[in-house]
C-alpha cells in the first residue's frame, strides 16, 4: 500500500504541473473544446506516466566466487518488517478520504437516478428524455435526461432546452464521472479540485455557445441565467444552467474577441514537459555478470613454446615419445619364488647350465616351468628353487612323455598325476609354457627363470 501512496504522490505532482501549464497559457483562450481536451488528457496522463518507466541496463562484471555457506546450517528466515504506526495512520487517512469522496459521488448518482425514476418521462425525437418532477429544482441534464420542474416544462423556454441539449450532445456527463473518479484518488490534492471546477466551467461555456449559435438573444439569455441562479441545483454530478461561475460565463459571452488560431502552438510546450517527466521517471538497473575464467588453448607439437594466432595465445606442448614394452611373462600366483639356482631337465634328464647353453634353440619344442609347492612335491628339496623342464622336438616327435609322478595338492588329499607338459598344482601351483624363439637356449632358460620370479598382476 505504501508503494501505491508513493505512486499517488507522483500523480499529484504531475497534475499540478499540467494544470499550471493550462492556467498560465490556455485558460484565457476561447478554444473551449481544446481546453476541455487538454484538461482531460493531462489528468489521465498524470495517472499513466508514472507507470511508464524507461529502464537503462548497466552491466557489472563480477569475479566468480564460491558462496560462503556452511553445509548443514539452516538459512535465516525472511521476516517482513512491520509498518511504523505513522505509516499505518497515513494509509488509514488516505483510504478514509477515498471512501468519503466515492460515497458522495455514489450518493449524488443515486439521488439523480431516483429522481428520474419517480418523474414523468417524455421521450423526444432527438433521443433525449425530458423528466418532469414536482420538486422545485433548477433545470439540469444528466446523460440523456433533461430534468425540469412542472413550471419550466409548461413554459418550454427554448434557451433552457438548447442549453441542456448542448450538454447532452457533447457528453459532458461522462467527463464529470471520469474527473470525479480521479478526484477520489487525489482528494488530498487541491489542484485536482481546481481542475474539476475549471472543467465544469468549460462545459457551461460550450453549452452557452450552443444556445447563442441558435440565434437566441444574448441579453434575454443573460437575464434568464440571473433568474435561475437563485435556484439551487443540489446535485454535484449534473450539469445545470445555474452553475456557480455565472460572472465568468457572462464575461465570456460579452467578449466578442476570438483567440488567435496560432494559440494552438502553445501546446508544443507540452512536449519538453513530457520529455522531462519521462527522463526523471527513468531508472537504471544493474545486470551482474560473473566473469568466466579464460580457457587456455594447448596444442601438441614437436617443440614446446607459445604461438600467437589471431590475437589468441596458444601454448604448444612437445610430444613425448611413446615407448612400447614387450609384455613379459607373468606367472599368476600369490607367491614370489627365488630362481637363483633352478633345477633343469632336458628330455627328462637332469642337465647343467653349460648343457643348456649348448642346445640349439631351434631344436626345442617347448619348456615347462614348475614352482613353489608343485616343484618341491615332485622333486623334493632340490626343486625348492623351481624346476625347468625342456623338451626337444626329437623327444616330442618320438612321443617320449616323461612321467613326473603324483602328488597331493589339497588338504582333502586329492591325487593328481603330473606329466611334463600336463600337470596340475592347484591355484597357487600353476605352470606356464614359455614359447621359444631363435635366441640362444640359455636366454630362453633365463626368461623362464625370470617368469618364475615375476609378480602377480
Amino acid at each position: 500500500m505504501l508503494e501505491f501512496l508513493i505512486y499517488d504522490l507522483k500523480v499529484a505532482v504531475l497534475i499540478a504541473i499540467f494544470y499550471l501549464f493550462y492556467r498560465l497559457l490556455l485558460s484565457r483562450d476561447t478554444f473551449h473544446r481544446l481546453n476541455r481536451l487538454v484538461l482531460l488528457a493531462t489528468a489521465v496522463a498524470s495517472f499513466v506516466l508514472p507507470l511508464c518507466v524507461i529502464t537503462f541496463h548497466h552491466t557489472v562484471v563480477l569475479t566468480s566466487h564460491e558462496p560462503n555457506i556452511a553445509v548443514g546450517q539452516p538459512l535465516a528466515a525472511i521476516v517482513e518488517p512491520s509498518l511504523p504506526w505513522w505509516q499505518m495512520g497515513v494509509v488509514a487517512v488516505f483510504l478514509l478520504g477515498v471512501l468519503i469522496v466515492v460515497g458522495h459521488v455514489a450518493w449524488s448518482v443515486a439521488q439523480v437516478v431516483r429522481l428520474i425514476m419517480h418523474s414523468e418521462r417524455h421521450p423526444q425525437d432527438d433521443g433525449t428524455v425530458i423528466a418532469v418532477t414536482d420538486r422545485p429544482v433548477a433545470p439540469f441534464s444528466w446523460m440523456r435526461y433533461i430534468v425540469l420542474n412542472v413550471s419550466d416544462f409548461e413554459h418550454q423556454d427554448p434557451a433552457i432546452m438548447a442549453h441542456e441539449r448542448g450538454h447532452i450532445r457533447q457528453r459532458h456527463s461522462l467527463d464529470v464521472l471520469l474527473v470525479d473518479t480521479l478526484t477520489a484518488l487525489q482528494w488530498f490534492n487541491p489542484t485536482i479540485w481546481m481542475l474539476r471546477q475549471d472543467l465544469r466551467a468549460i462545459h457551461e461555456y460550450e453549452a452557452d455557445a450552443a444556445v447563442l449559435s441558435q440565434g437566441i438573444n444574448m441579453r434575454q439569455y443573460l437575464y434568464l441565467l440571473i433568474q435561475k441562479a437563485a435556484v439551487s441545483g443540489g446535485y454535484s454530478i449534473v450539469n445545470g444552467i445555474t452553475h456557480s461561475t455565472l460572472k465568468n460565463r457572462i464575461n465570456m459571452m460579452l467578449n466578442n474577441k476570438k483567440s488567435n488560431r496560432k494559440s494552438w502552438l502553445k501546446l508544443l510546450i507540452l512536449l519538453p514537459i513530457l520529455g522531462a517527466v519521462v527522463i526523471l521517471n527513468a531508472e537504471t538497473v544493474n545486470d551482474y555478470v560473473y566473469q568466466q575464467p579464460q580457457k587456455k588453448l594447448v596444442k601438441k607439437g614437436s617443440k614446446a613454446g607459445k604461438v600467437n594466432v589471431s590475437g589468441k595465445t596458444i601454448e604448444v606442448k612437445a610430444d613425448q615419445p611413446t615407448t612400447t614394452t614387450t609384455p613379459g611373462i607373468f606367472v599368476v600366483d600369490d607367491m614370489k619364488t627365488n630362481m637363483e639356482n633352478p633345477l633343469v631337465f632336458i628330455d627328462d634328464k637332469r642337465a647343467s647350465m653349460e648343457e643348456v647353453k649348448a642346445i640349439d634353440p631351434k631344436t626345442i619344442d617347448h619348456i615347462d616351468v614348475l614352482k613353489d609347492k608343485a616343484s618341491t612335491e615332485l622333486y623334493g628339496e632340490e626343486g625348492k628353487n623351481g624346476v625347468i623342464l625342456i623338451t626337444t622336438k626329437k623327444a616330442a616327435a618320438a612321443g617320449d612323455k616323461t612321467a613326473v609322478g603324483s602328488f597331493s595338492a589339497n588338504d582333502d588329499k586329492k591325487t593328481e598325476n603330473t606329466a611334463v607338459g600336463s600337470f596340475s598344482a592347484n591355484d597357487d601351483k600353476k605352470a606356464e609354457a614359455i614359447e621359444t624363439d631363435d635366441s640362444n637356449a640359455f636366454d630362453v632358460v633365463e626368461k623362464s627363470r625370470n617368469s618364475l620370479a615375476a609378480p602377480r598382476l
